[in-house]
């Protein structure tokens, strides 16, 4: 079974609530709808309802069982916005930026999130990943034992002509651009949970270099065996190759050539590049001339789940990162120390009401 069957098979086992704020984008309907079609999670759209419901009808996407909210007219707008004052006034914010800010979608759903009031969000498809990832991390937040907030792609490899089948995790290709070597531990600890909640498999770490088991010096690859002794520090239980070159980290004749010492023995499932330049390069490598699927960018590090999108996404991309937010999401919130707000909302509950009558950087 491909991996993100495995992760559709998961999400629909214990659905869980997603919110998107593009909701006048075709793409985002169409995956709204696919999402509610196969019970893969409950679905709130935020943004302007009529003009939702319009966009829905030209493009014929049925959106019964779908939550929609509307920012303006949503009883949720005041306390949502008091939230959102309390959370930034040490930054300058006042009362009546936070009542402005509040009524777009993005940060409308983002402060859902933090709330309770749903599990995770999906952005990206109109918004840029600037904006997508500020409003992560400044109304979400990382997780409290999280040192820093990255991002990696799922990477799959599936198709006949591959020779080395099934899911990868690349990290970080979309968000720290120059890590120090405990910014790169940290990228590869929450790299391996990753793996760990998404690819349902052990991780096997290979800190990428240009050099394999110091077969070259230079300050960069010193740079990736430190952080790789950090790795091991943190958890030794995992896996971890050090400053390894990507071919010895993938084949297994090759890693026993090159490193016959090797803990991961060329079958990496974890690939940490050193950088973002190596990253951002490598994912569209094997996307474009390898042929993988590239879900993501995704988010690693938050205390709950808020996931990007390209720009160029399809439908199908963020049907699929829908799944991966909802996998994410049962792993449970990290901290519960903003579970005190007095909104009455029951999102499954509305749904169930609504099918019953329609179904006729660095922080």
């Amino acid at each position: 079974m491909k991996a993100i069957e495995r992760i559709i098979d998961r999400a629909h086992l214990d659905r869980k609530r997603v919110v998107l704020s593009e909701a006048e984008d075709p793409r985002v309907l169409a995956a709204a709808q696919m999402a509610i079609d196969k019970q893969l999670a409950y679905i709130t759209l935020v943004g302007d309802e009529p003009a939702i419901i319009a966009a829905a009808e030209l493009h014929h996407i049925d959106l019964a069982g779908i939550h929609i909210i509307s920012p303006q007219a949503s009883s949720l707008k005041e306390v949502l916005a008091e939230r959102l004052y309390t959370l930034r006034k040490a930054k300058g914010m006042t009362h009546d930026d936070a009542l402005e800010l509040v009524q777009d979608p993005l940060i409308f759903a983002n402060l859902m999130v933090r709330e309770g009031l749903v599990d995770g969000t999906v952005n990206g498809a109109v918004y840029t990943t600037s904006d997508v990832v500020r409003a992560a991390l400044q109304i979400i937040g990382p997780a409290p034992d999280s040192e820093l907030v990255s991002s990696f792609f799922l990477m799959m490899l599936c198709e006949p002509f591959h020779n080395l089948k099934g899911g990868l995790i690349f990290s970080d290709c979309g968000l720290v651009i120059d890590p120090n070597e405990a910014e790169l531990a940290s990228i590869a600890v929450s790299a391996s949970k990753s793996a760990q909640t998404l690819l349902m498999e052990q991780p096997k770490v290979a800190m990428l270099s240009f050099s394999t088991n110091g077969s070259a010096k230079h300050e960069s690859v010193d740079k990736v065996r430190n952080a790789a002794q950090l790795v091991k520090q943190r958890c030794p239980g995992i896996a971890v190759d050090q400053d390894v070159q990507l071919d010895a980290a993938i084949v297994t004749e090759i890693a026993a050539k090159k490193l016959p010492d090797s803990e991961v023995k060329g079958q990496s499932n974890v690939l940490i590049f050193p950088n973002l330049e190596a990253g951002n390069i490598g994912y569209k490598l094997a996307e474009r001339l390898g042929g993988a699927v590239a879900i993501g960018p995704l988010l690693q590090g938050l205390n709950q789940p808020a996931n990007d999108l390209s720009r160029g996404c399809s439908a199908q991309d963020i049907f699929n990162v829908i799944a991966v937010t909802a996998v994410q999401a049962q792993q449970g919130k990290v901290s519960d120390s903003n579970a005190d707000i007095d909104i009455d909302i029951d999102i499954e509950a509305d749904v169930e009401e609504r099918e019953e009558s329609t179904f006729d950087f660095r922080y």
